[in-house]
């Protein structure tokens, strides 16, 4: 994996855990629902893990870069969609304050974790771009 990205990755998670314990130090379970940090943990987990199909993929061939990318979008869209329905199943959807909360901090961190990725390819777009640009004579 590329040491970059993990750095980047590192401090863009302890960024929203630390932004998350603080809300939950102030405001307590008026904000943030108890399973948030499970939630955003777990879907930090999705981002980690699409990053690895993508780049394990375009490794081995670099034309497939788009499959790879989208097959990792669709896989934590659909792990997403998961987490949810667990939720809806095995929680107690009857509190609707709590339910709320949970799907707020769902896809708070669902966006999050999605713009952290599209701002890590587009960060690193720039050096291909430059190779493939044709000089001027």
């Amino acid at each position: 994996m590329n040491a970059r990205f993990l750095t980047q990755f590192a401090a863009f998670a302890l960024f929203c855990l630390a932004v998350l314990f603080g809300l939950r130090a102030a405001f307590g379970t008026a904000v943030v629902h108890p399973l948030a940090p499970y939630v955003v943990g777990a879907l930090l987990g999705l981002t980690l893990l699409a990053y690895w199909l993508t780049a394990t993929v375009t490794r081995s061939s670099p034309n497939h870069f788009l499959v790879a990318y989208f097959g990792g979008v669709g896989a934590r869209l659909l792990i997403g969609v998961g987490i949810i329905l667990v939720y809806f199943f095995a929680g107690n959807i009857h509190d609707s304050h709590g339910l709320l909360t949970f799907l707020g901090a769902f896809f708070i961190g669902y966006f999050l974790c999605a713009g952290f990725e599209i701002w890590a390819i587009f960060s690193n777009l720039r050096p291909f771009s430059a190779k493939q640009v044709p000089k001027e004579e």
